[in-house]
């Protein structure tokens, strides 16, 4: 079994996500590997500054026609090339019943107790939605349609909102399934029918029962396969690491685990990685190549690997990178995180606010000011 050290897995991160890659402006605006397992939007710096940071020429609120924003991984929105969303919705079926079950949390157990298996409510959810959205619809005014078609074990009363609608999960994860992607931009999202989804699709989510056939899975889909995805972009990783990210039952993750997956002991832990991606690993030494610095956004996919002492060893320092609620970003420095930043916008000036973990060189602190000059490119403003 091979050793590979921590910093070796972040660098490895850091060319599988691309973000080694410098602008250019040639460059197709979904050319980037993260697309194939999606690129979440959350937060002014979403989707398209996670784009931008990995050289695709993008700015904010100018989303390319073949990019399309629909909720996947974990009920998060997330952009993915347009083309390739049926594929993606084949990838994101449950693996099983048990999954299904996971993935809807509190509503999966009304439902069960009326004797409906959570694959068949997803499915019932969007075939409903699908027939309910005709024509770009809010959220709000869909949730009060599919009240009013679904029967009881599909709706809960919220407090909060004094009404009783639908369970929050089965809403956000019926809407892939049913065909339907997200106006980006707008809040509260519209949901509106996705151009060329096939009609065969819609609320076609149950893979069998038991999640075993991963033979049966059509051959597009294996580019946006979900556990080799975290493999390949968040690789090494344990079936746990795995299952965290996907908030999928280990079970059903190690039921699914590639036949082409190494073992690599990463500072005491065995973790795997695909077998063509060892080599990249291995060559990822200390000090090698130029420095790469980014100002990753949030949620950006470099930060939602679910081993953080690997990528942040000092407690302290994680609970500030990770806290529960408004997280800052990250500044990341030849695959370290040396910092956190946070926007601080006036009119057409933007600050940020940094939190150097260590001791910044001059050469850092330029190429800091250099990324803080994208960032405000981006959003169409001037660095203050």
């Amino acid at each position: 079994m091979e050793h590979v050290s921590a910093d070796q897995v972040r660098r490895y991160r850091v060319r599988a996500q691309q973000l080694d890659r410098e602008p250019d402006a040639g460059r197709a605006g979904t050319d980037a590997a993260v697309l194939d397992a999606g690129v979440q939007d959350t937060g002014p710096d979403g989707a398209l500054w996670a784009l931008a940071v990995r050289g695709v020429p993008a700015r904010a609120g100018a989303w390319p026609d073949d990019l399309a924003l629909v909720w996947s991984v974990r009920g998060a929105p997330h952009a993915y090339r347009r083309g390739d969303l049926p594929a993606v919705q084949r990838a994101l079926r449950p693996y099983s019943d048990a999954d299904a079950g996971r993935r809807i949390y509190d509503a999966a157990k009304p439902l069960r107790a009326a004797g409906i298996r959570p694959v068949d409510a997803l499915a019932h959810v969007a075939r409903t939605m699908h027939a309910v959205v005709g024509e770009p619809t809010p959220k709000g005014e869909l949730s009060t349609r599919m009240t009013a078609e679904l029967d009881e074990p599909y709706l809960r009363w919220c407090r909060p909102c004094g009404a009783t609608h639908m369970f929050e999960m089965p809403f956000r994860l019926g809407a892939l399934h049913a065909g339907l992607e997200l106006e980006p931009g707008t809040s509260p999202p519209v949901l509106r029918r996705s151009p060329g989804f096939p009609p065969a699709q819609v609320g076609a989510v149950d893979r069998g029962g038991d999640g075993a056939g991963a033979a049966d899975d059509a051959p597009d889909e294996a580019a946006h396969d979900l556990v080799r995805g975290v493999l390949h972009l968040l690789g090494p990783a344990t079936p746990k690491d795995v299952a965290a990210f996907l908030d999928a039952p280990v079970a059903d993750v190690k039921r699914r685990w590639p036949a082409d997956a190494v073992p690599v002991d990463v500072e005491g832990v065995t973790a795997s990685v695909l077998a063509d991606d060892l080599p990249a690993l291995l060559g990822t030494g200390t000090g090698d190549g130029e420095r790469v610095v980014r100002l990753l956004g949030p949620h950006d996919l470099f930060l939602q690997a679910r081993d953080r002492h690997v990528l942040v060893p000092d407690p302290a320092r994680a609970t500030a990178l990770w806290p529960v609620l408004g997280r800052p970003g990250a500044v990341l420095a030849d695959g370290e995180v040396v910092g956190t930043w946070r926007p601080r916008a006036r009119g057409r000036r933007l600050a940020l606010e940094l939190d150097p973990w260590l001791p910044w060189d001059a050469a850092l602190e330029r190429a800091v000011a250099e990324q803080h000059e994208r960032l405000a490119a981006f959003r169409g403003a001037d660095p203050a």
